[in-house]
C-alpha cells in the first residue's frame, strides 16, 4: 500500500494522522461526537494519495471513522457521565433503535454510489450548522417526547450517522435542544450515542465490504487497520481535554464553536463534490 513513498512521506503521513487523532479527541469531548466530521475528510485525502479507487475511497473511511471513534466515544462519554451531564433515559430509549437504524445504514453503504455519503453529510452538517450560528430558535416542546417517537429519531439518527461515518452527536445534540435541553446536556448526552453508533457501524462496514475487490491491504471490509492504528490511541488521550473545554465554555460560545465546526465540514465536502 505504501510502495513508492519514500520514509519521509511515510512519516509525513504518520504525523498527520496522528496530529489529526489529537484534535479528533478534542472535539469529541467539546462537542459530544467521535469526531467522525474530521475523521472522514482526512481519511478521504490520505486513501487518495494512497491511490484507492474512488468506488471504494469513501466507504473506507466512513468505516475507518467508525471503527477509530469508539475508544473516544466511550471515553468522552464516561467522562461525561462523571460530571453528571448525560441523560440516561433518553440513551435507553434509543439504544434498541440506534443498532437497527446503524445495521440498516451499514447494509446501505454496501451498495450506495460515494456521492450519497457525502450529501447526507453536507446535508446534516450544514442544517445544524446554520441553526446554531445564527441562533436560530427551533424550540418543539419542554421535554423530549416519549414512546415510539423518540425511538423513531434514534433509529434515523442512526441510520444516517453510519452513512456519515459519525458517531451521531450532530443530529441528536440538535433533536435535544430543540426540546428545551441546555447545549451543555445534549452534548454530554450525544456523547453516549456516540457509542452506541460507533460499535455497531464499525461491525457493520466490516461485513458489508469483506468480498469488495481491490480493498487496501491491512483493511477488514470497509474498516483500514492503519487508519486506526494512526488515530485511535492519540484521540483517547485528548478527549478529557476537550471535556473540560466544553464545561468551562458558555452555551452560546460552545453553539458558536459547534456551528463554525460543522460549517466547516460542510465546505469541505461541497468541495469535494465539486471535484476539488
Amino acid at each position: 500500500m505504501l510502495a513508492g513513498y519514500d520514509l519521509n512521506e511515510i512519516l509525513f503521513l504518520v504525523g498527520s494522522l496522528a496530529a489529526a487523532g489529537a484534535v479528533t479527541g478534542i472535539l469529541a469531548g467539546v462537542f459530544g461526537v467521535g469526531g467522525g466530521a474530521l475523521i472522514v475528510p482526512v481519511l478521504y485525502e490520505l486513501f487518495r494519495v494512497l491511490n484507492v479507487p474512488e468506488e471504494i475511497r469513501m466507504p473506507l473511511s466512513v468505516g475507518t471513522s467508525l471503527a477509530i471513534i469508539i475508544p473516544t466515544s466511550i471515553r468522552s462519554f464516561r467522562a461525561h457521565r462523571e460530571r453528571g451531564a448525560v441523560d440516561m433515559d433518553v440513551l435507553k430509549a434509543w439504544a434498541i433503535p440506534t443498532v437497527i437504524g446503524v445495521l440498516v445504514g451499514s447494509a446501505i453503504a454496501r451498495y450506495a454510489p460515494p456521492y450519497v455519503f457525502k450529501f447526507v453529510f453536507v446535508g446534516i452538517a450544514s442544517v445544524s450548522s446554520a441553526r446554531l450560528l445564527f441562533n436560530l430558535k427551533w424550540n418543539l416542546g419542554d421535554d423530549v417526547p416519549k414512546g415510539a417517537s423518540l425511538r423513531v429519531f434514534g433509529f434515523i439518527n442512526a441510520m444516517l450517522s453510519a452513512l456519515m461515518g459519525i458517531g451521531g452527536g450532530q443530529l441528536s445534540t440538535m433533536f435535544l435542544t430543540f426540546y428545551g435541553r441546555t447545549i451543555h446536556q445534549a452534548v454530554a448526552t450525544s456523547a453516549g450515542v456516540g457509542v452506541l453508533v460507533s460499535i455497531p457501524g464499525a461491525i457493520g462496514y466490516v461485513l458489508a465490504g469483506l468480498d469488495k475487490p481491490m480493498l487496501p491491504p491491512l483493511s477488514l471490509g470497509f474498516v483500514s487497520l492503519i487508519g486506526i492504528a494512526a488515530f485511535a490511541p492519540v484521540s483517547v488521550l485528548t478527549a478529557p481535554i476537550g471535556v473540560r473545554i466544553a464545561h468551562a465554555l458558555s452555551k452560546r460560545h460552545l453553539e458558536l464553536a459547534f456551528g463554525t465546526f460543522l460549517l466547516l465540514v460542510s465546505l469541505r465536502f461541497i468541495a469535494s463534490i465539486l471535484g476539488y
